[in-house]
């Protein structure tokens, strides 16, 4: 959320909504994820990682793209693991969220090309 808020100038107007979206979906993601491990009766296991946001533009973007890259991997592993279990439930929510992940690296990663 920060990051749209906190850049500024020309290229404020283009990126700054997606920037916006996306931490929203995310916050979604999280909810529902939280929401998950109650239903099964677990507890977060990890802490979450100091935020990097960036000092340019271009810094918030490739940070962003390994960010997404980095998440992707976790979720399939996830995937994996929920399919292993018979999970289908854990699986189904996981493979939403990735499809959103990618869409996320695929804006991020069309930025760093312009």
């Amino acid at each position: 959320m920060w990051q749209h808020i906190q850049w500024k100038g020309i290229e404020h107007y283009t990126v700054s909504k997606g920037f916006e979206e996306t931490a929203i979906e995310e916050m979604k993601h999280a909810e529902k994820i939280a929401e998950r491990l109650w239903y099964l009766g677990a507890k977060p296991t990890i802490q979450p990682a100091p935020i990097f946001v960036g000092n340019t533009l271009e810094e918030m973007i490739q940070f962003d793209v390994k960010a997404e890259l980095e998440t992707i991997a976790l979720y399939k592993e996830i995937m994996e693991q929920a399919q292993k279990e018979g999970d289908v439930a854990t699986k189904e929510i996981f493979e939403e969220i990735e499809e959103d992940e990618e869409e996320h690296h695929d804006f991020f990663s069309s930025l760093l090309e312009k």
